[in-house]
């Protein structure tokens, strides 16, 4: 009866029921090998989020390189003497500024009217970024940019 009450009851301090010295208490739940799993479900899930951040990084510095080359295009063909070279130099500095950034060809448009003194020569600038296209997602994502720039009264001669 002695041995009931103290099982009932618990050990002598009251945090539980009595045990035999020298053995382990039970464990309530058996967690072995959870972390395991935790590690094989979440891991594709965060490499897959840290991999849509590195696109959409790809994307706004494509955004900013595209506005760059055509500030660059618009500046590089209002110092010309003539459309056909203004054209040809804008479409040489887009292209060279976008050489690591597109992954298709390189659009130079002019979207002012005429070449002549006193005027603003605009160019708009578009192609294809890889952006999404690194994790496998064949989404076509084209960004365009436009710029102006004054004619300049200054331009080359020759």
């Amino acid at each position: 009866m002695d041995l009931l009450l103290r099982r009932t009851r618990g050990n002598a301090s009251g945090t539980g029921p009595e045990r035999r010295p020298g053995t382990r208490p039970a464990p309530e739940c058996d967690d072995r090998g959870l972390s395991t799993v935790e590690v094989v479900i979440l891991a594709p899930v965060m490499i897959m989020f840290i991999l849509v951040l590195v696109a959409f990084g790809q994307l706004v510095d494509g955004r900013g390189a595209l506005d760059g080359a055509a500030r660059d295009a618009a500046r590089a063909g209002s110092i010309q003497k003539n459309h056909g070279t203004a054209m040809a130099e804008a479409r040489k500095a887009a292209e060279a500024d976008l050489a690591d950034v597109c992954s298709g060809p390189v659009s130079v448009t002019q979207t002012s009217a005429g070449f002549e003194p006193d005027t603003i020569f605009t160019v708009e600038v578009s192609c294809q970024i890889r952006g999404l296209a690194m994790l496998g997602v064949d989404v076509p994502t084209t960004l365009t940019a436009s710029f102006s720039s004054p004619l300049d009264p200054y331009r080359r001669t020759a």
